[in-house]
């Protein structure tokens, strides 16, 4: 009889939805395809030896592997201090990203805050209109952060988009879990922190994502603040040695040229080199993606 039960309690699903779900898995399955092929290319050539790639460009699976681009990577002096840069910027913007997100969106979430439409419109206001790159470069220098790790982070500091988005999910929130806490002498520190952060994880994970996949790709602006080489971000690094064919890297290198691996192997080693860290963190946090995006896009 259970099993009756449990038969007759299936869905039954017509032709039609079956063969749109086999479409819709064939479909996806394809788009996954293209977006993965041109990391395993990337990969794949930064394993194989240089000429066997002027044997055959065409070639995904080298006839014989090689890492010598990878132990070279390590002999380049700007490798260490790139990777120390771009770790400092992220691990610390990406704190003060989400501090500032948590104790602006908060009070913004309150309908009985006072001037909170003036301040949501200012904020708004930053959306649609900026200073400029030429105001920004003079800021940056009147507040003499040129040539420091502060002027990666400050500028961004905090995302209108995102902060307008963390908003509406803190409005959400049912209003009686605040005043349960209130009942129990929690003041307005202790209710952001041990209730309402707590409720955020999904929206605090996805925003994390943002916020260290941008500081960890940043390049644009350590171009224009940074000028010593040993404070340049990993980003600025391999854009200099995409756009140059590793030349000026190899000119580093105590390494005689006949040793060294070819700017196009290098060029491939370090693209596979500096997305390896994002791979790693991006899994742990995938789950809370899709719930805190659409929790977050509703308005409170």
């Amino acid at each position: 009889m259970l099993a009756l039960a449990k038969r007759s309690n299936k869905i039954k699903r017509s032709f039609g939805d079956r063969t749109f779900s086999i479409f819709n898995h064939l479909f996806l399955g394809f788009c996954a395809a293209v977006c993965i092929f041109p990391l395993f290319y990337v990969f794949m050539y930064s394993i194989t030896p240089y000429e066997d790639y002027l044997a055959d460009p065409l070639r995904l699976f080298p006839p014989e592997v090689t890492f010598t681009a990878y132990k070279e990577l390590f002999t380049f002096p700007l490798m260490k201090t790139g990777y120390f840069s771009t770790i400092f910027v992220t691990v610390v913007g990406t704190a003060l990203n989400i501090f500032l997100l948590c104790i602006t969106a908060y009070p913004l979430s309150k309908r009985n805050l006072k001037g909170r439409n003036v301040i949501m419109a200012l904020i708004t206001f930053t959306m649609f209109f900026n200073g400029g790159m030429i105001p920004n470069y003079m800021l940056i220098r009147n507040l003499k952060l040129l040539d420091t790790y502060w002027a990666l982070i400050l500028p961004g500091a905090i995302s209108a988009y995102n902060l307008i988005l963390m908003r509406n999910f803190v409005a959400a929130i049912p209003p009686s879990l605040e005043e349960a806490a209130y009942i129990d002498g929690a003041n307005e520190l202790q209710i952001l922190w041990k209730v309402i952060v707590p409720l955020c994880k999904p929206a605090l994970a996805t925003f994390t994502l943002f916020h260290a996949v941008g500081h960890w790709n940043g390049y644009f602006n350590a171009t224009m603040y940074i000028n010593s080489r040993d404070k340049w971000p990993l980003m600025l690094i391999v854009r200099e040695m995409v756009a140059e064919s590793g030349t000026s890297m190899v000119h580093q290198s105590a390494t005689a040229i006949e040793d060294l691996a070819q700017p196009f192997t290098l060029q491939m080693a370090i693209i596979i080199f500096t997305i390896i860290p994002i791979l790693c963190v991006y899994p742990f946090v995938q789950k809370y993606f899709m719930k805190g995006m659409l929790m977050g896009s509703v308005k409170g």
